[in-house]
Parts: C-alpha cells; structure tokens; sequence
C-alpha cells in the first residue's frame, strides 16, 4: 500500500540485500492492503424515531415487560388477519414484542407469519404499511441469522418503496435493507439479484436533495461493500450503476448539510478504493479533487478549533481513501494532479498534529497519504520543502506507532530527487533528529533512519560534513558491533561516504 522507493538510491546496497529488502517490503504492503479491506466495520442502526410511539397505551396492550407466548403470538397474527380499525394499534403491538431477541425467533417460526407480514405490507393501508415496515426494521436488529433470512420475503417490497413519494418510509426501507446486508453471504446473493444496486440509484434520483435518505441510502451501500467478495460480486455493479456520482455529491463540508450523510458516503468511497477493480472511475468522476477539496476545509476547521465531535470518522475514510488511489500505479499520476490544491499539504500537518495524541491512528493515516503523494513526485516535494511542513514532520518522529516510521518514509521520498532536497532537507534540521532516531529500539526506524541519512551523505561532501560534525559517526560505529546484519551493512555503507580522520604522518 505505501508507495515507498527509498531503497534502489544513488549509492545501492549489495544486491541480495536490496532483492530481500524489497521482497519483504512488498510483502508488507500486501498484508496492509489485505488488513484494510478485512477491517470490517459493518453495523446495524436503529431508526432515531423508532420509539416515538412507546407513550402508546392502546387497548389490550401486551405488557411488554413479559415475553408473550406462542399461544399469544398466534392469536396476534390472527387479529392481524383479522383486520379491521385496530390493526394498525396490533402492528405497534408486535413490534414492541419483537424487541426481544427470543421473540424474534418465536415469530418468524410460526406458521405464515411472515407471510402475513409481507400481505399487509404490500396492502393499501398506508399507515398500516408503515408500522409493518417498523415490524420488519425491528427484526433486522436481530442476532439471529435465521430471522434475516425470513426476512428476506419482504425484501422485494422493501426494494420497490425506495423508489416511492415517502422520503420516510424509504429511509426506514433503506435502514432495514442496510441491516440485512451483513447476515450472510445468501441474504446479499439474494438481494442482488432482486436488484438492490439499481434500486439504490434509482432512489437517490428519486429522493436527490433529501439528506436523510442520502445518509440511509450510503450506509446501505456500504454494508454491501464489506463483503468479503464484493470486489468481485458488488463492486463492479456499483462502478458501472452511476451511484459513484451519487455518493461523491453526498461530501459536504456546510455545517448546515449535517455531517451524517458525508460520513457514510465518504467510507463507501474508501470501500470502492480499497479494491483492486479498475479505479479510474473514481478518478474520472473527480474524486481526488473532491476528497482533497473537503480535508483541506475540514482541515481548516481542525486548526481553528471549530471541529464538532465526530469529524474524525469523516476525516479518517477521506484519507483512506487518497491514500489508497496513490497507492494504484494506473491512478498515482492522475490523482496526484487531481489534488491541486497547496493547502492539501497544510491540512495533512493539521491533522497529524491534532490527532496525534487523540486519535494517533488518524496521526499516522495523515503521514501515509503524504507519503503516497511524495512517492513518484518532484512537485510535491517541492511543496513539502517550500510550506513549511518539514519541522513539522521532525517534531513527529519521536513519536511511536508507526507515526515516526511514515515520517521518514516521506522524508527518504523528498532526498531521494537529488541534491538540491537534501540540502533543504539538512538546512531544516533533518540530521540532528535522524541521529536521534538511530538510538530508538525499534529495528524498523533504525532501518528507515539509515535508508535516509544514506541519501543526504552520499548526496554532498557538506551534509556529510556536517553529521560528523554531530558526533553521528559513534552511533553509526556502536551498530557495527551490536546490531544485525543488515543494519551492519547500511551503516557501513554510510561510513563509507564519510569524511575519514587524517592520519598523522
């Protein structure tokens, strides 16, 4: 995933060295990817107005302190059947004795009950339909898998509503399909068949503007996205449905606009990122530009203390998301040029800084896409060295984490283009904090530190000067004797490019 070349510089290590370096960094960045596209972040939500009824005492109300019987259930469902005024009084009923988990089960395993169900919901009484819908929402909560697949009946109808005039009932459809998705992989086979993609965009062209289905509709998307075989199964339909577009548009930085729908949008875009389909549709429908547009004003407000709780998970896929379309060779370029905006660079410092302590998760995520966008490009180390980011990243590398580890990985990016930026890089004070991180414990940075210090004193006589000057070369000598091999090998390289002591004649 990190798009690291800070091996194969001007002065080379031996080549078995280099091919096993190489070999075992191409290995972390398979298992990075593998871990990013495993972290499943699948959820169930509960509609907020669900409950706004429990003030409701209507007549021959069952005490929902006391789990009803299946003598009690079958009667309910034949007074559903029943029909007449109080029907809608008996949905309530039995929604609120489907709160528990062993009802659930008790239910879905009578005869015709979900058939019942699925008749009044297709019914024309209207609020009748609606208290169905929250029958069925109440029972995607539930932990069996058992009652998902029942449910899947009703999902076909469920399918059809989004694209109803109730932005209401859709989001409750939305929220209740969104539940469903994760059960297993034969409740998403069959809503895929039964259409849920082209459903999904035919409800946002539907319901365009309306911010709650947009944010019911999302995370719907996304629990479909975690699939362990969407890559194969579910995304190539959604790049090729038109939802992108959809979703993209769904990224809003008005505090107005509510923060909710960006959130959901912004993690299916790092879901769609994370696979290994062509990306270029993301690219081509602008969403570098789009994400980097967004974190440099959530960036913004982060520095002025203006951010509201939560912004973090917000901040967090926008990241993922840059990151990983960097990390694609057939993209790198065209998204590189699509973040056009030089305060993108200020934003990535706000955030490392902000997050450091907070969420250093975040702290860390900021530094890989920075890293990412140095990897292949003179521009932006240009930018790095010319905004002042570089004192900024020193202050970071004595931080753990993998926060002082991306550090240097940006750090060896910038030395890697040549003299000029290491010189730079040096006038910055790069050289007191490398011998600094030399000393740390961890094999990792003391392996990156001396992939860096190697580029700045193989770059000019002056640099290499200058850490002598430090006092470095010690550091480098105790290595000789009490490290590994390999970091035996990288120091000795470096003492190779260092002035030697004169020797009295």
């Amino acid at each position: 995933m990190w798009r690291l070349k800070t091996v194969p510089h001007k002065a080379r290590l031996q080549g078995s060295g280099l091919e096993e370096f190489k070999l075992k960094r191409r290995e972390q960045e398979r298992a990075l990817r593998q871990a990013r596209r495993d972290r499943q972040l699948v959820s169930k939500r509960v509609l907020l107005h669900e409950d706004e009824d429990d003030a409701f005492e209507g007549e021959g109300r069952m005490d929902t302190c006391i789990t009803p019987t299946s003598d009690q259930l079958v009667k309910l469902l034949h007074d559903l059947q029943a029909g007449g005024e109080k029907r809608t009084s008996l949905c309530k009923e039995l929604r609120r004795a489907l709160r528990d988990p062993k009802v659930q089960l008790i239910f879905i395993r009578l005869e015709n009950s979900m058939r019942v169900m699925v008749s009044l919901l297709s019914g024309s009484d209207a609020q009748c339909r609606v208290e169905v819908g929250k029958c069925l929402h109440t029972l995607s909560h539930s932990p069996h898998p058992e009652v998902g697949m029942a449910s899947l009946l009703a999902s076909p109808y469920l399918l059809t509503y989004l694209s109803g005039q109730s932005a209401k009932f859709t989001e409750l459809c939305l929220y209740t399909l969104g539940n469903l998705c994760p059960e297993n992989e034969l409740v998403r086979e069959k809503l895929l068949a039964q259409g849920i993609i082209p459903a999904l965009h035919l409800c946002l062209q539907n319901h365009s503007g309306n911010l709650a289905v947009l944010e019911a509709a999302a995370f719907t998307l996304s629990q479909l996205l975690q699939a362990r075989d969407a890559e194969q199964k579910i995304i190539p339909l959604v790049l090729t449905s038109g939802l992108t577009s959809y979703v993209m548009a769904g990224l809003n930085s008005d505090p107005e606009y509510g923060i909710g729908a960006s959130i959901e949008c912004a993690w299916c875009l790092h879901y769609l990122s994370c696979s290994e389909t062509d990306s270029s549709v993301l690219v081509n429908n602008g969403a570098p530009s789009r994400c980097s547009s967004l974190l440099v004003t959530l960036g913004g407000a982060v520095a002025h203390g203006e951010s509201q709780d939560g912004l973090e998970l917000l901040i967090w896929p926008l990241l993922r998301c840059l990151g990983n379309l960097l990390a694609r060779s057939d993209t790198c370029e065209d998204v590189g040029a699509g973040v056009n905006d030089c305060r993108f660079l200020a934003a990535l410092g706000v955030f490392a800084q902000s997050f450091l302590h907070t969420h250093p998760a975040l702290c860390r995520e900021a530094l890989w896409v920075l890293n990412n966008l140095t990897a292949d490009s003179v521009v932006w180390c240009s930018a790095v060295l010319g905004s002042g980011l570089v004192p900024v990243l020193i202050q970071l590398m004595p931080f753990s984490q993998g926060i002082n580890s991306m550090v240097l990985r940006t750090l060896g990016n910038v030395a890697y283009k040549g003299t000029a930026f290491c010189l730079q890089l040096v006038e910055a004070g790069v050289l007191p904090a490398l011998c600094a991180t030399l000393k740390m414990a961890d094999a990792e940075v003391v392996t990156l530190s001396l992939e860096v210090l190697h580029l700045l004193v193989a770059s000019s006589q002056q640099v290499a000067d200058g850490f002598v000057q430090l006092k470095g070369v010690s550091v480098l000598e105790m290595m000789l004797f009490n490290s590994e091999e390999a970091l035996r090998l990288r120091a000795s390289c470096i003492i190779d490019h260092l002035p030697q002591p004169e020797v009295d004649g």
